[in-house]
């Protein structure tokens, strides 16, 4: 087994472009790539923040309250069509981003104490323009309350009388918890960097050598065919090995780059939490060597292999995927489901929670029972001639 595990290590060293497929590109691009957007998004998130909410407003001579108001809280007020049907053909031809129309009859239902109205023209399916036609109706609605307050003051009645229950908002989440919302992807970008490690090791050493003709001669020799196929899973074992430890030191390194502290945000990924993810991912590693070992031995050609194992890849990075849209919370049962309990646990690692022992032995024993099944699986298939055929 460890010599025929060093010829297959020795075999995927010389092939230079899978090489760097492998352990370069995947490990090394995708964590420096998810940072970049994470910054780039960040930084646009700020930006927004910080710009004064441009409005164009039609009707201002109607409403000289309002639009005084709206200057004091930092809206910049700019001349806009002087109807609703102008307008919306402004927005709709995207000349204009967002244009409140004052109809003529505010002044006087405001002035009669009735609902006076006023209409925010945007378009919705511009998520660009969302950010702010919340914030103009934030202003509008508090315009609102402010006057409603000064109805009743004039009437003798105190404007605490319509706020019959205080709402106050305790959110006990910390800085690196809020992070878990952007980083939630990155379990899913690490899983797959890892099984990249052995993809093309795993396809070469069983469909490449059938595809060649050297799997013949090799199943010829006077060797335990179990100990051939486990030492081809263990090469495999090894890149996956390496590619895991160098998407984690990517992430380690890049996420320090990322400005996660603007929006109170903190990466709670150091040295230690890296090692932690390592040792949280390594039980999945045999259990990913095996999987593609078996499904390529099923091919009858590398280009076969290829498309099969690329397929057979969404299934342990799908749990990954519904957790992420669905916020699934970590249950003893859960660690029973391999790549999905590893995602559990390194989320928990990312908010600074406790991590559960028997969590995490449950998780590891899974994942390596699953892996032991697949690894017997695959010696029976290279025990069979039909394997030559």
């Amino acid at each position: 087994m460890r010599v025929v595990a060093g010829k297959e290590i020795r075999e995927n060293l010389r092939d230079r472009r899978t090489l760097f497929s492998a352990l370069i590109f995947g490990p090394l691009f995708g964590p420096l790539l998810f940072a970049l957007m994470m910054t780039l998004t960040l930084d646009r998130a700020v930006s927004n923040l910080d710009m004064p909410l441009e409005l164009a407003v039609a009707g201002q001579s109607v409403a000289p309250n309002l639009i005084r108001f709206l200057e004091e809280n930092g809206t910049t007020i700019r001349p806009a069509p002087p109807t609703l049907a102008a307008a919306r053909a402004a927005v709709q031809a995207g000349e204009i981003d967002l244009v409140l129309v004052i109809p003529e009859q505010y002044a006087e239902r405001l002035a009669r104490g009735q609902p006076a109205p006023l209409e925010l023209v945007w378009d919705s399916s511009n998520s660009q323009v969302a950010r702010y036609a919340t914030r103009a109706h934030n202003l509008l609605e508090a315009y609102g309350r402010q006057l409603a307050a000064l109805r009743l003051q004039a009437r003798g009645i105190s404007p605490f009388a319509i706020v019959p229950i205080d709402i106050r908002a305790v959110d006990v989440s910390t800085p690196a918890g809020r992070s878990v919302l952007v980083l939630g992807m990155m379990t899913y970008l690490i899983l797959f960097a890892t099984l990249m490690g052995g993809l093309y090791l795993a396809i070469d050493a069983t469909a490449g050598e059938r595809e060649r003709g050297s799997l013949e001669a090799l199943l010829t020799l006077p060797v335990e065919r179990g100990a051939l196929i486990s030492g081809k899973i263990l090469a495999t074992c090894l890149f996956m090995t390496i590619s895991l430890a160098l998407t984690i030191t990517a992430f380690t390194v890049s996420l320090r780059w990322v400005p996660l502290e603007t929006l109170g945000m903190s990466a709670n990924f150091g040295p230690a939490i890296a090692l932690a993810v390592f040792g949280i991912m390594l039980p999945f590693v045999p259990l990913g060597a095996a999987l593609m070992t078996v499904i390529a031995s099923f091919t009858r050609s590398y280009k076969e292999a290829q498309t099969w194992v690329a397929l057979v890849l969404l299934i342990p990075t799908l749990p990954i995927l519904v957790a992420s849209l669905y916020s699934v919370q970590t249950k003893a049962w859960l660690m029973t489901i391999p790549s999905l309990s590893q995602h559990l646990l390194i989320t928990q690692l990312l908010r600074g929670d406790a991590l559960s022992p028997t969590n995490i032995a449950i998780s590891a024993a899974t994942s390596l029972a699953l892996g032991a099944l697949l690894v017997s699986v695959a010696v029976r298939l290279y025990r069979r001639e039909a394997i030559l055929g």
